[in-house]
Parts: structure tokens; sequence; C-alpha cells
């Protein structure tokens, strides 16, 4: 990629290594004129780009690095995975080594310089990004569709306290209901700029249109959702907790830590232990579809009440693969409403609202559509008897929450678009 006159990708990339170096809790001790720039050209809401802005600028251009072990290891090589914020440098790098599976040395010689040479490079593309966001706006304004101008006026009276469903929640152009700013039109998802992360789609069941809420974001921080399914494997086995999966994220954002950061008590992987102590799969494999309840663990303060563990993946002997089959997703997603039923009234208030991920759209290799289409079997089903739940949806990416839009609202998928095949990665 050229450089631009005002950017220059070597200045990048030794102000990234500089950040590796020293880590996130020293960046004020760094001049980063380059950084600070592209933070600048950016209109980074944290005003002045001090150190604040620079990490914003990291965590940017990391999360559109290659999901997976690339991008697990950018963040662990540059301190931005959750709890390694103050490890020292040697610690971060021994970490980030042991994903790809090399010694210390060759990971400094080799990967690292590939990993943090990406970092640079979508850097290099947000501040290109950030030159052209002027230009990007004023071609946005004149695309806009007939009816957003209309859309806007009840977007003001809704803020003036005149909505007609009196919570400020209204329909937009393009059928959904939105709450907050006005959110694009519905190729927003996979475009740059600002996106809505939490959308309320219109799904038709059974002759009827009902809500689902999508979400747009890694699972840890959904807030105020009574009840999150997690995939797991047939053993109940979690993984690491500085892994990138589903599970690896709820674990790790529901363990008990003091004010140091130290674990004190890892509750949902201790939980689910004793689940399957007491129903007698300790050492063996449940069947597939099957689903093990647990609390949340410090999940509750996000106003999480249950995590429901669902074996979806059955581990290859010999190998770290998974086979996974779609049948025992909708199997699966079925026990779900099942138990929810069961456990409802046991609750005050009642269990109400529960989000799905892309079951087996991670390390099980589902394509995208095709899990989807394996929650949505039993999703569908369930509403269209009339039950009642709130039903959420989780993706992590953009682009795969337009795929999931797409398949929901009736618009079949664009060709050639890149999110169809599932990929070892946060699902």
């Amino acid at each position: 990629m050229p450089d631009s006159p005002m950017y220059d990708y070597a200045s990048i990339l030794g102000e990234v290594k500089a950040i590796r170096r020293v880590g996130l809790v020293r960046l004020r001790e760094l001049e980063l004129p380059s950084l600070a720039r592209v933070c600048a050209a950016r209109a980074d809401p944290g005003g002045v780009p001090g150190p604040g802005a620079v990490e914003r600028l990291l965590r940017a251009a990391v999360a559109r690095t290659d999901a997976g072990t690339l991008q697990e290891a950018a963040e662990f090589s540059l301190g931005l995975a959750q709890g390694t914020r103050d490890w020292p440098p040697a610690d971060r790098r021994r970490r980030a080594a042991r994903l790809y599976g090399v010694s210390v040395e060759r990971f400094r010689k080799h990967q690292e310089l590939m990993v943090l040479g990406q970092v640079a490079e979508e850097i290099l593309r947000l501040a290109e990004e950030g030159v052209r966001e002027p230009a990007r706006e004023a071609a946005q304004q004149q695309a806009r569709e007939p009816g957003r101008e209309a859309w806007q006026e009840t977007r003001r009276a809704a803020s003036a306290g005149v909505g007609r469903s009196g919570t400020g929640e209204q329909e937009g152009p393009d059928g959904g209901r939105y709450t907050g700013a006005p959110a694009p039109a519905r190729s927003g998802w996979g475009a740059t700029g600002t996106r809505p992360t939490h959308r309320r789609l219109g799904v038709v069941v059974a002759g009827r249109r009902l809500p689902v809420t999508l979400h747009v974001h890694p699972v840890d921080l959904l807030r105020d959702v009574d009840v999150i399914v997690s995939p797991v494997n047939v053993h109940f086995a979690l993984p690491e907790p500085f892994k990138a999966s589903v599970a690896a994220s709820l674990r790790r954002a529901g363990a008990l830590r003091d004010a140091a950061g130290g674990l004190v008590e890892d509750r949902i992987h201790d939980e689910l232990r004793g689940w399957a102590a007491r129903h007698g799969v300790t050492g063996r494999a449940a069947l597939p579809g099957t689903v093990a309840p647990t609390g949340p663990g410090a999940l509750a303060d996000q106003g999480i009440r249950r995590l429901y563990h669902a074996a979806v993946t059955v581990p290859r002997a010999g190998t770290n693969d998974y086979d996974m089959l779609p049948a025992d997703v909708t199997r699966a997603v079925t026990r779900v409403f099942a138990l929810l039923a069961a456990e409802r009234d046991g609750f005050a208030p009642p269990l109400r609202s529960v989000c799905f991920p892309l079951l087996g759209s991670g390390r099980g290799g589902l394509p995208y559509a095709e899990s989807l289409g394996a929650v949505w079997t039993a999703v569908e089903a369930e509403l269209a008897r009339g039950s009642g739940w709130d039903v959420h949806l989780v993706v992590r990416h953009p682009q795969r929450a337009g795929l999931v839009e797409r398949l929901l609202t009736g618009g079949p998928p664009p060709g050639g678009d890149p999110v169809v095949t599932g990929r070892k990665e946060h699902g």
C-alpha cells in the first residue's frame, strides 16, 4: 500500500513496536507523533490525541485484522487482551508465541514482525479513511433514500417526547426499529464509519411480525439479557480463559477477581464441573445437544442471570479439530427453550430473554449461514407456538450482522459475501 504524504508506514510500525516494548501502562512515556496525527485525522472522540486516543486507535486497528490467531497474537503482544495490560513484555510475547506453537525466539524473529506489521497496515488504512471521511459523509447524504428525511423528522419528534410508542423507539425507512441516533441504511452493516451495535429486526414468523434483537459486539459485553447460550464441547470442558471463543470470553468475564485483577474464583468453570459430576458425565461425553445451566458469575453485575452451556461440538481424537452437525445445534436450541420454560418461574422476575451466538461457527467450522439456519429452525418453531420469549442474537463483526439481517428479513446475501464461511474464531 503506498504511503500518503502525512503518514509513513515505517514510522507507524516503529511506534507500534515501541508500544509493544513498554506496554499500555507506560504510553505517556512515549513520543508517538505518527499515531497522534492519525488520531487527530480520525477526530477521535477523546479530544486531544493523548494515551487514551492512541489506545482506542490500537484497538480499532487490531479489531480489523484477520480474526483468529493473528488477532489474538496482536492483542497479547500489545497488552490489549483482558488482564494483560500490565504484563511484562516477555510474558506477553511468550503467550503470543504459544498461539502459533513456536518458540519465543522464532516468534520474535518471524510471526511477531508479521503481526505488528498487520496492525500498522490497519492503522494506515484508518488514517486514509479519516482523510476521506468528509467526502464519504457528503456522498452518504446524497445517497439517502427518499424516506430518510421524513424518518429523521420522526426521530426529532421522538427525542422531544412525542414518539408514538412512548419509548423513543421508532421504525426506520427499511422496516427496522431503532433507539438512539438514526442508524444507517441496511447496507451500512458492512461499511466503515458509525454503525448501530443493537438493532431490532422485524422477522415474520407464522404470519406475524415479531421483534428479534441483533447485537454486534463481543458476547461478554451483553447487558440485561436473562440467559446467554454458550457453545461447549460434549465433555463440557471450557476453553482456557485467554482464548477468543464465546465460551472463553464468558468464562473470563464471569470470573471473580480481586481489586488487583487476580483470580479469586473461576465460578462458571467450577459450576459447570459440578453439574457434570452430578449428572455422571465427568470423564465421558454427553449426547450432542445436551444443555447444562449455570449461574452467570460476575456477569450478574451486567444483568445476566443464567448461562446455558450447549454441547454442540465433538472433539476429533488425536487432533485439535471438532466434528459438528447442524442438527445438533437445532436440538440444543430446542432444549434451551425447554430449560428456559422449566426455570422461568423460579426467578423473580421470571426469565424472559435469551441470547444466541452463531453456534458452531467458530471452532465447529459451520458456515455462518448454516449455523444461523440451524439456530433459527428451533427459534422459529418456538416463536410460532406463541411462547413470547424475547429473542436476541449476538455476532462480533458488522459483516456477519449484515448476513444475519439479510437472511432473517428475506433478502438473499449478495454474491461474493465474504462472511459465508465459518472460521476458527470468536463466533
